[in-house]
């Protein structure tokens, strides 16, 4: 078969699994009795994973080099990141939330691959010389993998702020740090009956407390109670979050962590591929490029977030905040200045 089209078919084929994994997905959301939907939505993702690879592996064979020479190509590699590292954080959580936010930003990454760009931005080309090294490779695909994972957590960060509802809450997870082991308002009492003791303000609490009971020889049998206090609610807002809100909440910003901690070692490793590089084809190690400057903004975003969670302590509203800002910024670093500024690394002018 014809690679030119074979890949013209695998692109298309790409974006409409994804297009319709996304509905499988919403699906799922919307009526979470159908459990058949969340398996569906994973086999989505897989066959979408599958295509782009032997789109990628195609387009490796017809031009004889590593797939990342240009914005089409980069942005399938993108994708084919993204639908990792979700299989990933998928099995890690078992959340079909993951799912939710991850597909709609694959399908259009897809879609504006497949159909946006001009005929001539999506065909192979020839290498310009200073493309000619084995640092494309080593440096292009590491920080194109660090931009997936790091768009994937920024996402579930997202998730966390929609699912708490912007509510400032304490979390319970291994994701602390050395702030110390948070409560998440689940009360443990040691007793071989049900023992009601005066709750802690709703605000600590996030309005629930824990029972553990022994009575009927099960020790691990708890038991959760709405805490209420006599204190007037006056904002919708205070409202205490439900246990299953809340054990989602802590499972989404877990893995939003974990994840996060995953891309930012790739971007670091990819940053200083790329320095080796610019300095082997330009002879400098920085220049300031528009490309440089925006990928150590990322660095430092990022950084300051895992700052907070493991030496602050943070978790919650702050961090995810902080992360959800990272995701405009890796865009910005990542297509932004390539297609609005002029550059080493600009792909074109769009003005």
């Amino acid at each position: 078969m014809n690679l030119v089209v074979l890949q013209n078919w695998l692109d298309n084929a790409s974006f409409a699994i994804l297009f319709l994994t996304m509905l499988v997905y919403w699906g799922g959301a919307a009526f979470p009795n159908l459990p058949y939907l969340a398996a569906l939505g994973t086999a989505g993702m897989a066959i979408a994973n599958l295509c782009m690879a032997t789109l990628l592996g195609a387009r490796w064979i017809e031009a004889g080099y590593f797939p990342l020479s240009n914005l089409y190509e980069s942005l399938f590699f993108l994708t084919w990141g993204i639908t990792t590292v979700h299989l990933i954080a998928e099995s890690s959580s078992r959340s079909r939330l993951v799912g939710v936010v991850t597909s709609p930003v694959a399908m259009l990454i897809a879609a504006f691959a497949t159909m946006t760009l001009p005929s001539q931005m999506q065909a192979s080309e020839p290498l310009v010389p200073a493309l000619k090294s084995n640092w494309l490779m080593m440096h292009v695909s590491v920080m194109m993998l660090s931009y997936s994972a790091l768009m994937v957590g920024a996402l579930l960060a997202i998730a966390f702020l929609i699912v708490t509802r912007g509510q400032n809450i304490q979390l319970q997870g291994s994701s602390v740090g050395t702030g110390g082991y948070r409560s998440n308002g689940y009360r443990l009492h040691k007793a071989s009956e049900l023992i009601a003791q005066p709750p802690a303000s709703s605000a600590e609490n996030n309005g629930f407390a824990r029972f553990e009971s022994s009575s009927n020889g099960n020790a691990n049998t708890a038991v959760l109670n709405l805490v209420t206090t006599s204190e007037p609610q006056t904002v919708a807002s205070s409202e205490p979050l439900s246990p299953q809100r809340l054990s989602l909440a802590e499972t989404l910003d877990n893995i939003s962590y974990r994840i996060i901690g995953l891309g930012f070692p790739l971007l670091t490793i990819g940053i200083i591929a790329g320095g080796v590089w610019a300095n082997e084809a330009w002879g400098s190690y920085w220049s300031w490029d528009p490309k440089e400057t925006w990928a150590l903004i990322t660095w430092l975003v990022f950084a300051a977030y895992l700052h907070a969670r493991i030496t602050r302590g943070w978790q919650g509203r702050s961090p995810a905040i902080l992360a959800s800002t990272g995701f405009v910024v890796v865009w910005i670093c990542y297509l932004g200045v390539n297609l609005l500024g002029k550059g080493l690394h600009s792909y074109g002018w769009f003005f």
